[in-house]
């Protein structure tokens, strides 16, 4: 992209919102690194396919960037804090940026299970990151299609993924003031609110269809690089129209802005 358009575009992303608090250290890494940038994803089945995703989006508006990920089925940030390999591919990497993404119910339980069960680990990841000199980043996932009826008869998508929102938000603050929260759970919630989000999820109502993995590699691209990517950046969206995604982001992303000014 024509760094005039990108300015243009960032700039209409943004109508309204302040680039504030966290949101500033990562944006001045990815800045400052440019063609460099090296971001680790560290989560379990719902990170995946994003972290390619991301990269994709990226590299088609025109970024250069080296892309990583520790991700394993069913894996909580406990266990990836547990890991002695995961901390020496930290201290050791050079990575610019590590994303880190929580089991999928997790932050939706009640403030003392957060605290007790999520806080600890992302602590200690937190520290791990920034001794080694790179920016942590808090993934926000996305409620289930029908709730967590796990755990919660009555539940459905929207008010699991507010409590998703406020166990992230808890984490954070409860972590460090500086923790950034990428809102994806928030772009998730405008395609929801469109009628046509059950594309956004496999047949289980929980794990992300393609779209959705396109939707999640938006949102991140949209937080580091404080740009809006033109829908052509993204593939395999089949059962959302690719602009509805990105418009879906620039919700998201003003509305994160707003709260900040709040």
């Amino acid at each position: 992209m024509h760094w005039i358009a990108t300015v243009v575009v960032g700039v209409l992303l943004m109508v309204g919102t302040v680039v504030a608090g966290p949101a500033e250290d990562v944006r001045a890494r990815v800045k400052q690194e440019g063609a460099g940038l090296k971001v680790l994803f560290v989560g379990n089945s719902y990170s995946f396919e994003v972290p390619k995703a991301f990269a994709r989006v990226a590299k088609r508006e025109g970024h250069g960037l080296e892309v990583s990920q520790v991700t394993k089925g069913g894996q909580r940030l406990s266990g990836h804090a547990a890991d002695e390999n995961l901390k020496q591919q930290i201290a050791e990497g050079g990575w610019d940026v590590v994303v880190l993404q929580e089991q999928s119910q997790l932050p939706s339980f009640p403030a003392g299970q957060v605290d007790a069960q999520c806080v600890p680990a992302v602590r200690q990841l937190v520290a791990t990151i920034r001794d080694a000199g790179a920016v942590p980043v808090l993934f926000q996932t996305w409620g289930r299609r029908d709730g967590d009826r796990q755990n919660r008869g009555d539940d459905d998508f929207l008010k699991m993924n507010q409590r998703l929102a406020a166990g992230y938000a808890r984490m954070a603050a409860s972590v460090d003031p500086a923790l950034y929260v990428v809102p994806v759970g928030d772009a998730w919630a405008a395609v929801m609110a469109g009628g046509n989000g059950g594309a956004l999820y496999q047949r289980d109502g929980s794990h992300p269809s393609m779209a959705g993995v396109e939707l999640a590699a938006a949102t991140i691209y949209a937080a580091l690089y404080y740009d809006k990517p033109e829908a052509g950046s993204l593939s395999q969206t089949e059962g959302v129209d690719r602009q509805r995604l990105i418009d879906a982001v620039s919700q998201a992303m003003r509305q994160q802005g707003q709260a900040a000014k709040q």
